[in-house]
């Protein structure tokens, strides 16, 4: 799949720290591939129709969306923040 990220996504991927951006920068070569990938994690959000999450590592989670063969990268950050308006 193709993979395209929204300018808040942009935003918040910048404000993490390097190590983090790079087990993203992996996340996201996985959710490109296969978006089942074990590591991911992937999942759909509750309450939120169309958007999922998928582990960055521990701490940190993405969210994405699929429009017809892209993948839209919502947003990334900590877990609790970034469930709580994904």
């Amino acid at each position: 799949m193709k993979i395209k990220a929204y300018e808040r996504f942009r935003r918040a991927y910048r404000e993490l720290p390097l190590d983090v951006q790079r087990r993203a920068d992996k996340q996201i070569s996985f959710l490109s591939e296969n978006m089942y990938h074990p590591s991911l994690r992937t999942k759909k959000i509750k309450g939120k129709e169309g958007v999922w999450e998928a582990r960055v590592d521990y701490h940190h989670r993405l969210t994405f969306e699929i429009v017809e063969d892209t993948i839209f990268l919502r947003v990334v950050g900590n877990h609790d923040v970034v469930l709580k308006n994904p």
